[in-house]
Formats: C-alpha cells, structure tokens, sequence
C-alpha cells in the first residue's frame, strides 16, 4: 500500500513496484486510508509522513491499533533530514525511514526485503503446520473482520464446521501417519475446490472450519455438499489397503447481529446435529 498525497510521486513509486512483479495500492486521502486497506491484505505500507489531512506517524499509530494491521512493516518516506525526527517516527509506529528523492532500485531493494520477510513470517504464524491451512487462532481472527466487514457493508457471510467421520477409527485402525494423510487429503480439496476469497483453517484435530463471504446460506451448503460428495468417494491408502472416509458439516449464517463465538457456537450445534443425523451430511442452524 503507497500512501501518498502527491499523485505523481504514488504513480511513480507504483510503477517501480509493479515492474518486479508487486501489486500496489495507492491511496492519495490519508484519511481514508482505513477504508481502501479493507481486503487488500498488505504485506508493507510505504508512507509519506508530511500529508495535508493527517502527519504520518499519527496515521501509522492508528493503523497500528488494528489487528489485521499490527505486525505490518510500515516504512516512512519522506524528505525529512532531521535524524531525531526520523528516529522519533521510527520509534512511534514505523520499521524503516526512506528519504526523498529515492532511486527507483533502492526503493524496489528496500519494499521487497521487508516485504519477504514479513510473509515469511506470517506464513509461520498463521498457517497449522500440518497442512498449511490457516491455523486456529488466525482463523478466529479473519472471522471477526470478516464479520465486520459484512456489517459495515450489509452482506451476506456463512461459516461452516467440518468434521471428519469416525476419525479415532482411521486412527487406531492404520495408524497416525495415514490419518495425517487423510487430514492433508481434506486440506488439499478444500484449498483447491473453493473460491480464493474463502477462508479456510483448520479448528483442530480432524476439525476444519470455512469462511464464505458474500455468500447465501443456500449457495454455500450446495458448494459445501458437493465437496462432502466429492471426498466420500476419494480412495484412502492404507499400505496395500484402500478405505474411503466421509465427513459432517455444521453451517450457520451470518444475520447480521452476530459475534464470531456466536456464529461458531451455532455451526457448531448443526454440526452435533449432522452428526447425531447418521454423519456424512450437512445440516443448518436454524435462523
């Protein structure tokens, strides 16, 4: 994301940044900054701190209260020469100071290091290690903004518990490292048959949980049936054995008024209620 009040400077800096392969944002109203950030998802802000609506250091601490926002390298850019001032912002909110004018290799030197290292990082943290899906708490997380956003834009959110049947069994029939296999072979479907915009984690043990913005009730239990279909008939392996698995869904709808251990706590009941239904199926909370 390049905040910056002069456009030809954000065009610039844009330019330079998209020709190594990057995708920029450039927001030129500091004050809107929050808004237009809203599903980017950045992995650096490059920020002038000399803007007409609001000083950038203060702009920084703001979006450093938000915890989509926290861990992301915010780098100043500016003309400022005073070492104490720069070191002042440095000590506010930002990661690194860049002065103007910046050579175009310089600028694309600095963003791509920190911006490396900060998905390096956030891949480690985010992601269960096991499958490479969101973990639990980050899940939890993109929940909640996702929530948010649907409230401030008045639209439609499912959220969907999986639960892979009789998975002690798996277990104790094969072993672990097969039901490792199984719980990868999950992961894979879901990673690869939902849209990019769907979040998916895993909840823990052989649970997994879906994130489906913009999407109706009705929409998501068809996609999410066909996948239940779709894995029921996958061929599991078992040294020269082969065994299929199914899996249960609880899915409940976003009305509105929810908070996320609300909206969890009912896809939660309609997973009990898939489960007590004779498993392999999906049911949904009722509004």
């Amino acid at each position: 994301v390049i905040i910056e009040d002069a456009n030809s400077l954000a065009g610039l800096y844009a330019a330079a940044l998209e020709s190594v392969g990057m995708r920029t944002l450039i927001i030129t109203h500091a004050m809107d900054a929050l808004s237009q950030m809203d599903g980017f998802h950045p992995d650096l802000i490059l920020m002038d701190i000399y803007m007409p609506q609001v000083n950038g250091v203060e702009l920084a601490r703001v979006i450093r209260q938000h915890k989509a926002y926290f861990g992301v390298p915010i780098v100043f850019l500016s003309a400022e020469r005073d070492l104490s001032k720069q070191l002042t912002a440095l000590g506010s909110a930002g990661d690194d100071f860049l002065s103007k004018p910046i050579d175009e290799h310089r600028l694309i030197h600095a963003v791509t290091i920190r911006a490396s290292r900060y998905r390096a990082l956030r891949s480690q943290m985010v992601k269960d290690s096991l499958t490479g899906l969101l973990n639990h708490s980050t899940l939890l997380g993109r929940l909640e903004h996702e929530l948010q956003r649907a409230g401030r834009k008045k639209t439609s959110l499912c959220f969907a518990m999986i639960d892979i049947d009789h998975f002690k069994s798996v277990n104790d029939t094969w072993g672990h490292s097969v039901g490792d296999h199984v719980i990868l072979n999950l992961s894979r479907l879901l990673r690869e048959r939902l849209r990019r915009t769907d979040l998916v984690g895993r909840y823990g043990g052989e649970e997994f949980a879906v994130i489906m913005p913009d999407t109706q009730l009705e929409d998501a239990a068809s996609v999410l049936n066909t996948l239940r279909q779709t894995f029921a008939c996958v061929e599991q392996h078992a040294q020269d054995q082969i065994f299929r698995v199914t899996f249960s869904v609880g899915l409940a709808g976003f009305g509105g008024e929810l908070a996320g251990p609300s909206l969890i706590e009912q896809a939660d009941k309609a997973l009990y209620e898939a489960k007590k239904a004779g498993r392999n199926c999906l049911k949904i909370a009722p509004d």
